[in-house]
């Protein structure tokens, strides 16, 4: 039914205009293509994430990515909605927190909370199944502009058994290895993209496998190569047309299982092994996006193409990488699942002619739902219900902004890992200052911590008892927020009663 319905709006709308003039628009609608990676970390490109480079982006090689720092504006100080990906994806989408959504954690089986055991706290009444198929989606409203939306990838947006598990319920008008699962069975054609011939056993149906790529299977083929075509071949299709296209390309790279590309791999000669199959994977994506450039190029639409790449959380780090467990992120603190920066600090660069200036950085803090509202600005589209993104046009053209909101992430769940910052937590970001309120504490003196982002990127230094004005006005103003938005607190394990807000 979802879908039934957004296919009977899209030609109620399209019925209204042919009763009327046609549109005579002189500036053609932007194409806008959307690079979500999965797990992508602050550090894990070719180019610096700071001013003074660092060894860890030296290992990797990304000039396709490269040229759209050149071309486009890179935000130094860019956040994820959540640190894990189910939440951001679906923020993406709708434009709202995950405080307001309430799918404050990543999703998997119907009915089912994936959240780790916490030994004092439960999770929330959160959305399990993830997005409702009926919530109004960023692709629901451009394709009311007239575009012609795909998705190529990754999904994630609602649990088995959902309708929102298939993007096509979500308008997109063309879905392509799009499901419930957040990670591949498997990254080679060779074992079909699944999870049972990736680890040597007789070939059995699981909820990892990629779907709606058979014509691959059994051929020596990666999977980010594979979506780069399908991506490539959907794009030359929708480009022929005169409609506007929207892409949301995302690849499951990097994301475990960390494997690496034969096809890449050479280029890694001399690294950690581990981290060297990590970064050919790196180099797979960046492949991929240079495939979509070509394309776009190649159809004489780049320079009026929005193109933007960014992450749906920080970069792995807690396990199954090489080197140092959290330190993947340095100087940043922590990595993926974590309230440290690590966690929630992604790269973001943004290409738009004539609009993004060309080779700037900007330090202003944004998130992922100001994408939403920024692509949704720029198609002339509708806005989504309680929008809590804003539009990015003015700081891509170097204006003068008003002095940065507040910034609210919430996880109240625990992830599987141990390490800094891996438990149910809700923080705030105002100017250069940070607030955690990690909810494992006791009501008569919660766990507060407080840091000076500016002055301590990599969160070393608390300076909750140094500087007790500033963190009362950023713990009322935490607390306001939360409830504004309708956050979930978690809940004591002993009574299920909610834990109260710090005051």
């Amino acid at each position: 039914m979802p879908r039934l319905r957004r296919v009977l709006a899209v030609l109620a709308l399209g019925l209204s205009a042919c009763g009327s003039a046609p549109r005579r628009d002189p500036t053609p609608l932007p194409d806008i293509v959307v690079v979500l990676v999965d797990d992508l970390g602050w550090q894990d490109l070719g180019v610096a994430a700071q001013p003074s480079p660092t060894p860890l982006h030296a290992a990797f090689l990304t000039p396709h990515v490269d040229r759209l720092v050149r071309e486009g504006v890179r935000f130094d100080q860019a956040y994820a909605a959540a640190p894990v990906c189910t939440p951001t994806r679906v923020s993406l989408m709708t434009g709202q927190l995950p405080a307001r959504h309430h799918v404050s954690y990543w999703t998997l089986h119907g009915g089912q909370d994936t959240s780790s055991p916490h030994p004092r706290l439960l999770p929330p009444e959160w959305r399990v199944d993830g997005l409702d198929a009926d919530a109004p989606t960023l692709a629901d409203r451009l394709a009311e502009r007239g575009y012609r939306t795909i998705h190529v990838g990754k999904a994630h947006f609602g649990a088995t058994g959902t309708a929102a598990a298939d993007p096509a319920t979500l308008g997109f008008e063309v879905a392509i290895a799009g499901h419930a699962a957040g990670a591949p069975g498997s990254y080679r054609g060779t074992e079909r993209f699944m999870d049972s011939l990736r680890k040597g056993r007789p070939a059995t149906a699981s909820v990892w496998d990629v779907p709606g790529l058979e014509a691959w299977h059994g051929r020596d083929v990666d999977l980010t190569d594979v979506l780069a075509e399908e991506a490539r071949r959907a794009l030359r299709t929708a480009l022929a047309d005169t409609r506007p296209v929207f892409l949301h390309f995302a690849p499951y790279a990097v994301h475990t299982p960390i494997t690496a590309n034969p096809r890449t791999l050479p280029r890694f000669a001399g690294l950690d092994p581990i981290e060297a199959a990590y970064a050919s994977m790196v180099a797979s994506v960046d492949d991929a996006l240079g495939v979509l450039l070509d394309e776009l190029a190649a159809a004489g639409r780049l320079e009026r193409a929005i193109v933007v790449v960014t992450s749906d959380n920080g970069g792995l780090s807690a396990v199954a990488r090489g080197g140092i467990p959290h330190g993947h992120n340095a100087p940043l603190r922590s990595g993926k699942g974590s309230a440290y920066e690590g966690g929630l600090r992604v790269p973001c660069i943004v290409r738009w002619p004539g609009v993004a200036r060309p080779g700037t950085r900007c330090d202003t803090p944004i998130v992922t739902m100001d994408l939403t509202a920024t692509l949704l600005a720029a198609a002339g589209a509708r806005s989504l219900p309680a929008l809590d993104g804003e539009d990015l046009a003015p700081l891509l053209r170097g204006e003068p902004v008003s002095p940065s909101r507040p910034l609210l992430w919430h996880m109240p769940h625990l992830w599987g890992p141990t390490g800094p910052g891996l438990e149910p937590f809700t923080a705030l970001r105002e100017g250069p200052l940070k607030l955690v309120f990690f909810h494992d504490g006791s009501e008569a003196a919660p766990r507060l911590e407080l840091y000076d982002l500016l002055a301590d990127p990599g969160e070393s230094r608390d300076l909750a008892t140094e500087r007790p004005v500033e963190l009362a006005r950023l713990t009322a103003r935490l607390t306001e927020l939360a409830r504004a938005v309708g956050a979930q607190p978690s809940r004591r394990r002993i009574d299920a009663q909610d834990l109260p807000w710090p005051e």
